[in-house]
């Protein structure tokens, strides 16, 4: 699955000294390639910033050049926010998840570049670029298409002097408004939670699933893991606001931060959409890890939509699959007795 578009990376030419901050897009070959040159530079760059919400996607980079980046999470970068501190800012709204997430990355970009700097933004009109660059232009005064091929576009914006500095802004509204959909509520329904049960909830996201099992397995612990580290925080303030002491929460890219551990229950509603894109490839190596981390008498519950084909994925890893709960819409699959070469 290729989600990379390199227009950005054709079309922008940053200079060693320019300070950047990337918006939540980390995965950018553009991105890539800047973090590759300035490892590789005798010449003082400038600091780059990864305001980045994947652990995974900044851990690549940070690997590549650790002594030339920092990472924040995106979703409160306002917390380390200095006014006029860039004069680079880069975002493809490819790797955002909601127009919420692309206007914060705009009104970060307002505050946090220096006056003359340099916003650009990349994106397909189905990604909502057209929207978005009318947002620009309301936000920073001007906003110009620099490119455009194969659908895709590449907008830049100058910070001007007379823009107002940025004392206020809006939250990045993650999960706060997220409800529990039927299949997380199907999956709910289906499982067998023991009160000893050592659990883990694979891709957390808001955290509905782990401290449902935090409430059946009181005798027990529960782990819940995700790679956003928005998901995590709302997992984090959700246990904490409920008063869970059996719960721990940890930004992980897959089940990596946990492979020593063994689980008596794994449990995971995998995304099944990358950019806009359907793939299978989260979930397939969710259910893999499964088998490994999991007891010799543990369960793996998965729930999917239907037209979702991983029974063969899971019975190369599991000796017994069976669908224990759907409807036309969903199917909440078991498996059991995991192979250990999986």
């Amino acid at each position: 699955m290729k989600l990379q578009s390199s227009l950005l990376d054709a079309t922008v030419h940053i200079s060693e000294p320019e300070r950047v901050l990337v918006l939540n897009s980390a995965p950018d070959p553009c991105v890539r390639h800047l973090m590759e040159r300035r490892s590789s530079s005798s010449i003082a760059s400038g600091k780059v910033i990864l305001a980045e919400d994947s652990v995974a996607s900044a851990n690549t980079l940070l690997h590549i050049a650790p002594e030339r980046v920092q990472h924040v999470a995106f979703h409160d970068y306002t917390l380390h926010y200095v006014e006029g501190e860039f004069d680079v800012a880069l975002m493809n709204l490819l790797y955002q998840p909601s127009n919420a997430w692309m206007t914060y990355g705009v009104d970060l970009a307002a505050g946090a570049l220096r006056e003359g700097g340099v916003l650009y933004v990349a994106g397909a009109k189905e990604r909502g670029i057209l929207t978005i660059g009318k947002y620009i232009q309301t936000t920073l005064g001007n906003c110009e298409t620099l490119e455009i091929s194969k659908g895709q576009r590449v907008l830049s914006a100058v910070k001007s002097r007379d823009l107002e500095p940025r004392t206020k802004f809006e939250p990045l509204k993650s999960f706060a408004e997220n409800k529990l959909d039927a299949g997380t509520r199907l999956l709910l329904g289906a499982l067998e939670v023991r009160s000893t049960d050592k659990a883990l909830d694979l891709g957390c996201g808001a955290g509905f699933i782990g401290l449902h099992i935090a409430r059946l397995a009181y005798e027990g612990h529960v782990t819940m893991l995700d790679v956003s580290l928005a998901a995590v925080a709302a997992s984090q303030q959700a246990s904490a606001e409920q008063g869970f002491t059996n719960v721990r929460v940890l930004p992980s890219d897959g089940a990596r931060a946990i492979l020593s551990e063994r689980f008596d229950l794994v449990v995971t509603n995998p995304p099944f959409h990358q950019g806009g894109v359907q793939t299978t490839e989260v979930a397939e190596r969710f259910i893999h890890e499964a088998a490994h981390i999991l007891q010799p008498k543990g369960r793996f519950y998965l729930v999917a939509n239907r037209f979702l084909k991983y029974e063969p994925v899971l019975r190369a890893c599991f000796q017994r699959v069976e669908e224990v709960a759907g409807d036309s819409k969903f199917k909440v699959l078991r498996a059991t007795h995991p192979s250990r070469n999986a």
